[in-house]
């Protein structure tokens, strides 16, 4: 094949190497796309409301390195082999999209979110400037306006970024690069022992993100909450306090919109009336409870987040826009963003460009390459409208509503607390220790109970439901109501599958 090139006129040789024409076989690959978007069709969305499916096929990870075929090797492999290995990733891996995945604070699928990574995958752009990516930066300007408006600004800034965790880092830097703007500069050394508030019950990033900027994670004051999982607006002031007679420097307090156990809101309003006093900058972490705003019904979980300085929303999580979709919110339209991160590289954002370089959003993120993620959201919200937004979480709510009262009625079930939003957390306590005397022992064997479940119904592929201890409390089950493909039915399925599973221990 390399001669009858090289026979050709014109044919152009360097360092070994044929030049002329492109070496990717076009037509092959085509077919191949069309096959394997075939098997995507046939395996994952038409099978994602078939409760009659697997959640999962669980294999132990040894054997699963069996099965797939993972060694990548000096020479290609045929594409009916590709296409078997792409039946295989499907088969093997978890089905978030089935009805009955309740395991994490994401699932379902959203068909014109589906449809938008298609679209972004195939097209391959980075959103940084205009003239590479005109259509989805005016999308994220869009959506990014819309959800201020859902807050309750008047104006105000954003950007997409890769998880709530990323707007949670993005947050802090921004609330130290307010509070003390030579630090782009100069760094760390001369500064006061900065010191930041959260809740015990705020997401784990906030510790990482202390970690990874140089502030500490022994400078993050943790902030007692009450029995619901609430910050304690009293017990903040004293810590507010206590850090100022340290001689520390104050900065930042993040407060909790849905928290990732308990899925508590923190009173927003008496903290921001803390941060007014004190001058500090809230953040609002609502990765998971943001979306709440949708709601007529329920936006009042969020009641004062308008007074927030910057904050972090997961469509994601509730909305089902397909991970991942995370924006980070901030109130000042100053241009603190782009202040705070712009590096100014002179091969892309030009100032002399022939449009208005305004458009060059890229320079207020810490990423150079960056996905267009608003696009997904902005194609389901133009598909469902505001109200069908709506709906899904109302009935998401309703659902989870439905559920605790199921379990009430129920012998051998047992709620933690009453929830306000998706999550309801409970114990399952089988026939042998119900009546077994309240103490170390019954706790001790109650707490064994969730994991054998849990195991049970993984091996079966019945269902995905978490479970985890807290604070003090021996292993629950945390059970997420999002997608709107689940129903009453699996409701009441989920409650009988776990006295199923539980009906010899």
């Amino acid at each position: 094949c390399k001669q009858e090139m090289l026979q050709k006129k014109n044919a152009v040789l360097v360092d070994g190497i044929i030049l002329n024409g492109p070496i990717m076989d076009s037509k092959a690959g085509e077919k191949f796309v069309e096959e394997a978007c075939k098997i995507i069709m046939e395996e994952v969305v038409q099978k994602a409301d078939d409760v009659t499916e697997k959640v999962c096929e669980w294999q132990a990870p040894e054997k699963l390195k069996q099965i797939l075929d993972l060694e990548m090797r000096d020479t290609g492999e045929c594409h009916q082999k590709i296409l078997q290995l792409c039946r295989d990733v499907i088969k093997y891996s978890v089905k978030t999209n089935h009805p009955r995945f309740f395991n994490q604070l994401y699932a379902g699928i959203d068909y014109y979110s589906l449809v938008a990574r298609f679209i972004t995958e195939a097209l391959n752009p980075s959103v940084y400037t205009y003239e590479v990516s005109p259509v989805f930066l005016l999308v994220e300007e869009a959506v990014i306006k819309k959800m201020i408006e859902f807050i309750g600004w008047e104006e105000g800034d954003g950007i997409f970024n890769p998880g709530g965790s990323v707007s949670n880092m993005y947050a802090m830097n921004l609330a130290r690069y307010k509070f003390c703007p030579e630090i782009k500069e100069k760094g760390l050394s001369g500064l006061p022992r900065l010191v930041l508030f959260a809740s015990e019950e705020c997401h784990y990033s906030m510790k990482k993100a202390a970690s990874f900027l140089g502030i500490g994670t022994e400078n993050v004051y943790f902030i007692k909450t009450d029995e619901r999982g609430k910050m304690i607006p009293e017990e903040l002031e004293k810590q507010v306090q206590r850090a100022r007679k340290e001689g520390s420097a104050p900065f930042l307090v993040c407060a909790t919109a849905g928290t990732t156990v308990l899925g508590a809101f923190d009173p927003l309003d008496k903290i921001a009336d803390i941060c007014e006093k004190h001058g500090l900058w809230l953040h609002v972490d609502a990765s998971w409870g943001g979306s709440a705003l949708i709601s007529r019904k329920h936006r009042r979980l969020l009641h004062g987040i308008h007074r927030a300085d910057s904050v972090a929303w997961n469509p994601h999580k509730m909305l089902l826009a397909g991970i991942q979709c995370c924006a980070l919110l901030v109130k000042d339209n100053s241009g603190l963003l782009k202040k705070c991160y712009s590096a100014e590289a002179a091969y892309l954002f030009q100032q002399d460009k022939f449009y208005d370089v305004s458009y060059d959003t890229g320079d207020k993120s810490i990423q150079c390459s960056r996905r267009p993620d608003a696009f997904k959201f902005w194609l389901m919200w133009k598909a469902l409208g505001t109200t069908g937004l709506e709906e899904r979480v109302n009935r998401a709510l309703a659902l989870a509503r439905y559920l605790v009262e199921e379990i009430k009625k129920r012998e051998g079930f047992q709620l933690l607390l009453e929830p306000e939003y998706a999550n309801v957390c409970f114990w399952y306590i089988p026939p042998s220790l119900r009546k077994m005397e309240d103490g170390p022992e019954f706790w001790q064997k109650l707490h064994q109970v969730a994991p054998i479940i849990k195991e049970r119904m993984m091996k079966k592929g019945s269902m995905m439901l978490g479970y985890q201890p807290h604070w003090g409390k021996v292993n629950f089950f945390r059970q997420v109501v999002i997608s709107p493909q689940v129903s009453r039915e699996d409701m009441d399925f989920l409650l009988d599958e776990i006295e199923l599973l539980a009906k010899d221990l």
